[in-house]
């Protein structure tokens, strides 16, 4: 598994990496020769917070945690209680389902696996049409619209493309890899 910490007005000293990677080192336990990469973007804003982005890349899927204190190491070991239980709900629901569908495959049902299921289920489907335009125009568009993101046609790359608004009043922007 690959680790990569970064720092932004905070110096990463060896022992704040080391107890970066012994914190975060657990998280592997849980996902044997399937973790990818966990990258760490530390941070000290003007206020003195002590704000820490964790992000794990697993097969095709994304565990995300952010958290802000007065204290660099309480900030490490926040997000990583905060992503242990993404994990949990995420081999949950992946346990569930599995034996969900093995229940389903023998003809039969289990009336206690599906009570305490939550059936994810998409109650509105919208089309639009995606035009050409740049980051800043589909910005603007998204902020005249009122919305919280934006899916646009790149006109640089010919991609779609996905701008939105972030926790923090900026904006960011997704560039799906197909590949």
């Amino acid at each position: 598994m690959k680790m990569q910490i970064k720092g932004k007005n905070v110096e990463v000293t060896p022992a704040l990496q080391e107890y970066v990677e012994k914190r975060l080192g657990k998280i592997e336990k849980y996902f044997p020769n399937q973790l990818q990469e966990i990258a760490v973007a530390m941070e000290v804003e003007k206020s003195a917070h002590h704000k820490i982005e964790v992000t794990v890349f697993l097969n095709g899927y994304l565990l995300r945690g952010e958290e802000v204190s007065n204290d660099m190491y309480t900030s490490i070991d926040n997000v990583v209680e905060k992503i242990e239980r993404q994990i949990r709900k995420f081999k949950t629901r992946m346990y569930r389902k599995s034996r969900t569908d093995t229940i389903r495959d023998m003809g039969g049902s289990s009336p206690t696996v599906q009570e305490k299921e939550e059936p994810l289920t998409i109650v509105k489907t919208k089309r639009f049409s995606v035009r050409p335009m740049s980051d800043e125009e589909a910005v603007l568009q998204m902020e005249l619209l009122g919305h919280s993101f934006f899916v646009f046609l790149n006109a640089e790359t010919g991609e779609v493309n996905v701008v939105y608004k972030r926790h923090a009043g900026d904006y960011a922007l997704i560039e799906p890899d197909l590949g």
